[in-house]
Formats: structure tokens, C-alpha cells, sequence
């Protein structure tokens, strides 16, 4: 039934028309409407959060949202993110042993498990999950895989200047992460060179970080993989380096603009094009909007980014306070990511997990391996998100955690292994975990430790959410807290908090946001 009745809950979610523009302009922030802003600007908003933006303004309420941006993590990374010196890198030419190379790999899945763990620990401490949910969306967007890039130390790095420049400018972001050794290595701007470019950054540049596809020519291309030939790394450090003497510098036409063009002058002939406003703020929308971008709003909000010079927060701000944001169609027009899901949960029940890679490997399992989006283009999010076998690991997450105060839990626990089913081989096909056998055991035991390690006190949260004496009032407050929109089964058991928080999880609409 859950499938069935999640796909009843997308189909109809939110299907009210939109209030007028001066109503939804001059009226104080609701309940309901600071839910909705938190909840889509960040992961799982509890009822004391909320509380602080009700009676805001939008324009108040945004602007408490952007000033209190981070630049850099509260959450200590792994101490193997400050190493200094020579990479440990089995190169080609190193004459390493089969073993070693083994061991390599098995260091590396073993660091980048821990960063995934760590970054679910930031999104679950920051006090400002705006930045995290930017740092996520920059992620999927200047898209970079650790199974490709293989070394965890980048992809650490390269995170520290996604969450730098989160809400920052978006030029400088892109000319931050054109030079950024994980993406030099995952769209082969290493091996382009004068004589024989690669092409693989340049189309890469224009379809999917700027423009867009279908806002440049094949010839374009071509062109500009010229001026990006030369941008490689140094190897033993890890840090960017420029070679000129592979650098072709002769005259190059992008765009219908000419001259002797390196790849910084490139990507500014993309910054002044119209296109790539639109696009940026295309994607923006589609984040925390809808799925359905206003063109017409599009395009207002993409000259007022332009005119800013691409500051971030300057589109965010207009996003944050219009009315198609706030319309009712807006409402649960979104699914939950895995990483909302997880996160999100964690979040609002205030759980804290003293493991946290354990949640990091079950939004691995639903579809969303943090560091290792699927390809190119990213997680392509929303009903991707939803399947046969993703459903079923989403609801046995959820049921696995709501077991928490349930005094027969421990006779009554599913082995880790039933409740994400898929995830050892994702996991393993995308090269993530060790192919042993025995690894594979070790690391499912650990998960079910993680899970273990978190406690939920139903009586404690439900008085949190609702000081009401009438357990059908306790149930509307629990509802509004968790929900976007209405049940698509009535909860069950008012009286009872766990077995009405149980059935709230459990139901289709606490897939949307």
C-alpha cells in the first residue's frame, strides 16, 4: 500500500489555487508558512524553530536566513584532512604491488566513508542548514565523484570550497571550482593538452554549470577546450598547477567572441551571457520551489542576479520572498531526497546519532551516495527518488528508528541487512566498499551499532510539539509539525505518541516537503 498511496499523495498534493499577491505579500509569516520556508531552506525544521519565524515578515525571515550563512564547517573534519606532504597515490609509474594498491583502495573507502559520516554530522549540527542545503546543491551541480577521482582528501576540498562560496558569488564559484584538483581529474582537464585538447570540461562548462543545452555550438566547444588546455595539478600535492607549455595560446572564437583566451577569459565570456542566469536560477527553483519553473519569474529573478554580479543571496532573497514560494501548489510539490529524509528525521526528533556514517551509508542505499553522484549530471531528484526497492528501504529506515522506545525492540529488530537490502551492492558496484566479504559484515555490523546508538522518547518530543490536554489536538499539532500536507490515512492511536508518530512516518505525505 505505501507505494500506492505515495504516488496518490504526488499526484494531488497541493492543488489549491494561489491567494492573491497582496495577501500572500503583507501578511506575517503563519506556522504553516515558516515550516515551509525552513523545510525546504533546510533539513527537517523542529517546532521551536519554527516558532522563532512565526509573525516574520518574508523579507525578515530571508534575511535572517541569508545573514546567518556560514563559509566553513562548525563539525572538526577527520584529522586525515590536514595531512601535509606528498599524496599517497599509487601512480602508474610507481611500480606498486598488487597489494598495495589494494591497501590504497581499502584506505580510501575507509576516508571516504568517514567524510560522508562527517558531513551528515555538519547537517545535523550547523546552526545554519541554508548552508548546508547550498553545499549539497553545489554539489549536484559541479558535480565531482570520489569513484573517479578516488582520493577522499579532494573530494574534502573540494567540499571546503563548495560550502566557501555556498552563498557567495556564483562567478567566483565557478572560477573556484574550474581549478579544483577533484574536478581537474573528474572531467580530464589533465589530460588536455595543445595538439590533442579534451573536450570533456568545456561541453561540461556550457551544458550543465552555465548555459544550458542547446545555447552553444559543437564549434564552441571546441574552442574553448583550447583555452583550458594546461590546467592540470601537481600530482605529489594535490593543488592546482598550471602548465604552460601544453598551453594553447593562439587566437580562439567562443561565442562569436575572439582572441588569445585562457580559460578564466572563457568562463567569463559564459558569465556575461543572459543564458546563464536563467539557468542557475532555473535550477534554483526547481530546489526550492517547484518542479515547474515560471519562466516569467525566471527571468526577473535571473536580471537581478546578473545585475548584482551573480551574488548568491541576492536570487535566493527574491526566491525566499515570492509569492510563487509561498502559493499553496507550492506546498508538497517536492520529494524528500534521501538525504532530507535521513537528515531531516534526525533533525526534527531530535535524535543524535554517536555513529554517523551509518546514516550516511542508508541515504546510500536509497539512491543518494553522498560524494558519489551517479554521473555528469547528477541525482536527477524527485520521482527518481521513488521506486520498488528505495521505498522499501525509505519505510524500513523509518520503522527501524521508531522502534526506539518500544520496550520489546531488542527481541524484535530486523538484522541490518533486511532493512537496506540493496545497499552493500550499490555500494560495491560503485566502488565504495571493499569487495570482501568479510568488510562487507563489519561494516553492516557497524550500522546496526549506528542505529542503535539513537534514542527516541515519544513522551518527551510529543510535549515538546503540543502542551494541548485533548489527544486528537496533540495529534493536529504533531501533524503540522511533520507534515506538508494532509495524511493520506488517518493516524492511528491520538493517545499514543509513539504510535502516532509511527504512522505519521510511515505515511506517503511525509515523503514530500
Amino acid at each position: 500500500m505505501f507505494p500506492r498511496a505515495f504516488t496518490f499523495c504526488i499526484l494531488f498534493a497541493g492543488v489549491s489555487p494561489i491567494a492573491s499577491a497582496s495577501a500572500l505579500g503583507s501578511a506575517p509569516l503563519s506556522y504553516d508558512d515558516a515550516r515551509h520556508l525552513l523545510n525546504r531552506t533546510g533539513f527537517g525544521a523542529t517546532s521551536s524553530e519554527i516558532e522563532r519565524y512565526v509573525g516574520m515578515s518574508r523579507e525578515q525571515a530571508a534575511r535572517k536566513l541569508l545573514d546567518g550563512a556560514r563559509t566553513t564547517a562548525l563539525t572538526p573534519p577527520p584529522a586525515w584532512t590536514a595531512e601535509v606532504g606528498p599524496l599517497r597515490y599509487p601512480r602508474p609509474g610507481d611500480n606498486a604491488s598488487q597489494m598495495e594498491r589494494k591497501l590504497f583502495q581499502q584506505e580510501q573507502v575507509r576516508e571516504g566513508l568517514e567524510l560522508r559520516g562527517w558531513w551528515l554530522s555538519e547537517m545535523l549540527a550547523t546552526p545554519s542548514p541554508l548552508t548546508e542545503r547550498m553545499t549539497l546543491f553545489w554539489h549536484n551541480h559541479f558535480v565531482s565523484s570520489q569513484q573517479k577521482v578516488k582520493l577522499a582528501l579532494l573530494m574534502y576540498r573540494q567540499n571546503v570550497t563548495l560550502r566557501a562560496h555556498a552563498l557567495g558569488n556564483f562567478g567566483d564559484l565557478l572560477h573556484a571550482v574550474a581549478r579544483d584538483p577533484a574536478m581537474v581529474i573528474y572531467l580530464d582537464s589533465a589530460q588536455n593538452r595543445k595538439g590533442t585538447p579534451n573536450e570533456n570540461f568545456a561541453r561540461e562548462v556550457m551544458e550543465l554549470f552555465t548555459l544550458g543545452e542547446g545555447r552553444y555550438a559543437e564549434q564552441d566547444i571546441k574552442e574553448a577546450a583550447r583555452a583550458f588546455t594546461g590546467w592540470s595539478i601537481d600530482r605529489d600535492s594535490g593543488r592546482f598547477m598550471f602548465r604552460p607549455f601544453i598551453h594553447d595560446d593562439g587566437v580562439k572564437t567562443v561565442l562569436g567572441k575572439s582572441g588569445n583566451f585562457d580559460g578564466d577569459e572563457v568562463l567569463d565570456i559564459l558569465l556575461a551571457q543572459p543564458a546563464t542566469a536563467e539557468f542557475v536560477v532555473r535550477k534554483l527553483w526547481r530546489e526550492f520551489v517547484s518542479p515547474d519553473p515560471d519562466e516569467q519569474e525566471v527571468s526577473r529573478i535571473a536580471r537581478r542576479f546578473r545585475d548584482a554580479r551573480y551574488d548568491i543571496k541576492v536570487a535566493l532573497n527574491d526566491i525566499f520572498t515570492s509569492d510563487a514560494f509561498y502559493a499553496k501548489q507550492s506546498r508538497a510539490s517536492l520529494v524528500k531526497s534521501p538525504i532530507d529524509l535521513v537528515v531531516g528525521t534526525l533533525r526534527q526528533f531530535n535524535m543524535a546519532p554517536s555513529e554517523p556514517t551509518p546514516f550516511a551509508v542508508a541515504a546510500a542505499g536509497m539512491g543518494q551516495n553522498l560524494f558519489s553522484p551517479p554521473n555528469v549530471k547528477g541525482w536527477p531528484g524527485q520521482e527518481t527518488w521513488i521506486n520498488t526497492s528505495s521505498l522499501l528501504a525509505r519505510k524500513q529506515f523509518l520503522e527501524r528508528l521508531f522502534r526506539g522506545d518500544d520496550p520489546s525492540r531488542m527481541a524484535a529488530l530486523p538484522r541490518t541487512e533486511r532493512m537496506v537490502p540493496e545497499m552493500p551492492r550499490q555500494a560495491l558496484q560503485q566502488g565504495e566498499l571493499d569487495p570482501e566479504k568479510a568488510r562487507q559484515i563489519r561494516f553492516l555490523r557497524a550500522m546496526e551499532r549506528g542505529m542503535q546508538s539513537v534514542q527516541f522518547d515519544s513522551a518527551k518530543w510529543m510535549s515538546q510539539v503540543s502542551s494541548a490536554p485533548d489527544p486528537a489536538r496533540r495529534a493536529a499539532d504533531a501533524e503540522r509539525v511533520l507534515l506538508a500536507t494532509a495524511p493520506q490515512a488517518e493516524p492511528d492511536a491520538p493517545g499514543d505518541p509513539l504510535a502516532l508518530v509511527r504512522s505519521l512516518v510511515l505515511d506517503a505525505a511525509y515523503q514530500l516537503k
